[in-house]
Order: structure tokens, then C-alpha cells, then sequence
């Protein structure tokens, strides 16, 4: 951890705009690289090479803006002091918090942890960066890119092993800050690592995400896009659709166009394969788990069934009239499966979709702007894309991240910027008042005066 110190004092100690130049060059590298990289998550994860690409290019977009932000989001701004100080200069500066401990995810091992990395890099901080075990070629890789570009100091250090190096970079008393991506499970560990010295943390957990089909909605464009949702990244996505709640003038119409669409997706490792296999050996026995618990409990498989598990792939499958107390719908899947469900009303849709201890994200598609923007204010959860799927995780400007079960605190734009910031506030007096409030040589008769400016300026009445 030393070596990582030195290297965070020497970037914070760079010109804001010296670390803008480097970190679009490091923009400029993986760019360069983007199919070298696409290649190694298609190999490391199975998914599929296009997915892989696609993934890149928003991890470069994102490290991008973070570039090219961080000094006007982050950079030394002046305060109105108000009336009771307006002798004061007030400052308000961003500094960089040190180290942050960066434990990535395999589901998305560049695009997720770049939205901690390149946000932490441009507000002036090292990262330490554990990927996933099942990931670590990915980490490797892009230690390199940014040592070719950086060669004065390691502001990037990788990390790699099981979940023992995780704990220890979480323990660590010198790390500053740890992002963390993963499952609510292992995220009280990590937090319990971090509480040992008291060591921030910015989480983002997993998600049980709603997709909600109003009756007006275009039910090809709310089909497809809930599809790609669901069924994506072999259903790996913390922000992929796994329940939809379809009005019911609509629910026929839909239901009969989602099938049709997912019965002609094939997964595999080949260029034409749909989506790739199940990463983690263990989440076939809970995706297998979630369809047999459905079907039990009276549900019906419109597509495929328990025979879809067929390791280490898992074909699509689409559940409807699932009881809303089954596994399928009360826990994450994590793979590429769906529930559909059938609601009176927009109403009805919303109470089901929030019914659930995660608040990750949310689609909404309808025709109606106004409603729509109404059900996503009041839809539980950190993001919600209405008419497209997912849309906010291509805005960098955008903070990503949930609530409750899903996680605290946010990656992305702006908010995500002063995750890895510490404000620091400045105040110089300019002159001095006739009065000194805070001197042992205030007057009654100076309190009296305080207290009748006090009241001629916040104590009026304002009518509505």
C-alpha cells in the first residue's frame, strides 16, 4: 500500500489539467485497444464479442467525461456568505481522498468498475483495483494501458485473487475509500471489513428490476427492449428486467409478441450465439431453483422450463401467472429468465413492482409523458428508462447506483465525481464588524441589535 500512497500524492500533486491530459490519453489507449480488450471479456465470460465491444466503448465514454468534467464539477468555487457573515470569503474546494479500493464485478469487469475507476483517477486519487476472480485478465490489462500512458507513478495497482484479497483491500488502513460491486450478501462483509477503520463505502448491489407496460404503449419498441433486459449478458445484469407488469388491454398483445421474439434466442460461445453461458457454476442450481419454485407454485413456462438449464447454458425462459411470493419474483436470478404478470391498472403495476426490499432501477414504456414521468418518480428505485431499456447507464452525466438492498451512494457523473472527493470548506474574514458575536466582549446591546435584523429578515409570514 505504500507504493500506492506515493502514487496518490504524486497525482493529486499534478496540475488538474495535466491529469485531464494524461487520463484522455489513457481515453486514447484503451480506444486503441478496444478490440484487444473486447477480446478478453468474451474469452474470460463467455459473452458475446459484439456485447464485449459494446461494453468497452461505454466504459470509454464514461472515462471520457470524467476527464473532461472533473475540474468543473470539482474545482475551487466561491460561497455567498449570507448576511450574519457577509464579512467572510467563503471557498469551497474539492480534495482527493488518498486510495481508493476499487472490487469489481465479472458480469461487466470493465464498464462497472470504470465507473469507479475513472471517476476516482479524475478527482485525483490512486485506485487499487481487485477484479473478479473470474475476471482478473481484464484488471491485468488495463493496469498495462494505464502504465503505458502513466509510467511515473502506479496510480492504477491490480490486485488479483479470491474473495480473501477483496477483504483485505477492504481492511486496509490505507484505503480511504472502497467501491464495491456485488451482491447485498457480500456487501455487509465488505462493509464490516471497512467499518474496522472506519473506512467509507460506495455499494452497488443487485437489483430485481420491473419493467411496466402501460396500455397505450408500443408493444413492439416495450417487447424487444424488455427482451434485451431480461435476456442480455445471459440475464447477468444487476440492472436486467426480471419481472414485467403488463396492463391488462395490453398483456395478450404483449405477452404474444415477447415469445415469439425470445424462442428464436440461442445461447453459446459462437458468433452467432445469442448470449453466452452462465459464468458462475453455482447460479445455475438458484436460476434452476427459481423456474422449478414458479412451476410448482402454479405458474406456467410460456417458453422453455427447467430443461433450459442445460450447463453451463441456460436457454430463455418466460414464466407467467407466477405467484408473487415464489422465488422468481421475490429474489434475483441473475440469468436469463422472465416473469410476466398481469395487472388492471398502472396502479397496480407500480405496487407490485415496488414491492421488493431492492431499488436498483426500473423501466416504464407508454405513451403518455406525463404519466410516465409520474410512475418513474414514484418507482422505487436510483434509475428509471422510460420507452428504452437502460438508457441512463449510456449518459455519463448521469449517477447511477439504488436503494435499500441494491446499495448507497452513487457512480457516474457529477455525484460520482464527488464520491471519491472530499469538500473542504474555507472561510477568510475580509473585514471586521462593528459587532463580535463570538468574543467574550458582546454587549447585550449587540445581541439586541443581531436579533432585531434577525427578525426583520426571517421572521415574516408567507402566504401560500
Amino acid at each position: 500500500m505504500r507504493r500506492a500512497r506515493e502514487a496518490a500524492e504524486w497525482w493529486a500533486a499534478l496540475d488538474r489539467r495535466e491529469r485531464r491530459v494524461r487520463l484522455l490519453n489513457v481515453k486514447g489507449s484503451l480506444t486503441r485497444n478496444l478490440n484487444r480488450m473486447a477480446e478478453l471479456i468474451h474469452n474470460e465470460t463467455g459473452k458475446p464479442l459484439q456485447d464485449a465491444q459494446l461494453e468497452t466503448v461505454m466504459a470509454i465514454t464514461h472515462l471520457d467525461w470524467a476527464a473532461r468534467n472533473a475540474d468543473k464539477v470539482l474545482g475551487p468555487r466561491t460561497v455567498f456568505p449570507g448576511m450574519i457573515a457577509i464579512n467572510q470569503k467563503c471557498v469551497l474546494e474539492y480534495q482527493p481522498l488518498g486510495v481508493v479500493g476499487v472490487i469489481g464485478p465479472w458480469n461487466y469487469p470493465i464498464f462497472t468498475p470504470m465507473g469507479s475507476i475513472a471517476y476516482a483517477l479524475a478527482a485525483g486519487n490512486a485506485v487499487v483495483f481487485k477484479p473478479s476472480e473470474f475476471t482478473p485478465g481484464v484488471g491485468v490489462l488495463l493496469a498495462e494501458l494505464v502504465a503505458a500512458v502513466i509510467p511515473e507513478q502506479p496510480v492504477l495497482q491490480v490486485v488479483t485473487g479470491l474473495g480473501e484479497t477483496g477483504a483485505a483491500l477492504a481492511s486496509s488502513p490505507g484505503v480511504d475509500k472502497i467501491a464495491f460491486t456485488g451482491s447485498a450478501r457480500t456487501a455487509k462483509k465488505v462493509m464490516a471489513a471497512c467499518a474496522r477503520n472506519l473506512t467509507p463505502i460506495v455499494a452497488e448491489c443487485g437489483g430485481k428490476d420491473a419493467c411496466i407496460v402501460d396500455a397505450d404503449a408500443d408493444l413492439d419498441a416495450a417487447a424487444d427492449a424488455a427482451l434485451w433486459g431480461a435476456m442480455s449478458n445471459a440475464g447477468q445484469t444487476c440492472i436486467g428486467v426480471e419481472r414485467i407488469y403488463v396492463v391488462d388491454a395490453a398483456y395478450d398483445a404483449f405477452l404474444a409478441k415477447l415469445t415469439e421474439k425470445a424462442r428464436d434466442l440461442r445461447p453459446g460461445f459462437d458468433r452467432e450465439a445469442a448470449y453466452g453461458p452462465i459464468t458462475m457454476p453455482a447460479q445455475l442450481d438458484v436460476i434452476e431453483r427459481h423456474i422449478k419454485d414458479a412451476l410448482d407454485k402454479g405458474g406456467r413456462a410460456v417458453v422453455g422450463g427447467p430443461e433450459s438449464v442445460r450447463k453451463p447454458y441456460v436457454e430463455p425462459v418466460v414464466l407467467t401467472d407466477v405467484p408473487d411470493d415464489s422465488a422468481a419474483v421475490c429474489e434475483e436470478t441473475f440469468g436469463p429468465t422472465i416473469t410476466v404478470h398481469r395487472v388492471k391498472d398502472l396502479e397496480e403495476a407500480l405496487e407490485k413492482a415496488n414491492r421488493t426490499g431492492y431499488g436498483l432501477a426500473g423501466t416504464i414504456f407508454s405513451r403518455d409523458r406525463g404519466r410516465a414521468m409520474e410512475l418513474a418518480r414514484r418507482m422505487r428505485s436510483g434509475m428509471t428508462s422510460i420507452n428504452a431499456f437502460a438508457a441512463f447507464a449510456t449518459v455519463a452525466a448521469l449517477p447511477f447506483g439504488g436503494v435499500g438492498e441494491s446499495g448507497f451512494g452513487r457512480i457516474h457523473g457529477a455525484d460520482g465525481l464527488r464520491e471519491f472527493a472530499r469538500p473542504k470548506a474555507i472561510t477568510r474574514q475580509r473585514f471586521a464588524l462593528p459587532t463580535n458575536l463570538t468574543s467574550f466582549t458582546r454587549t447585550e446591546k449587540d445581541m439586541a441589535r443581531v436579533l432585531q435584523l434577525v427578525t426583520f429578515f426571517h421572521g415574516r409570514h408567507y402566504k401560500r
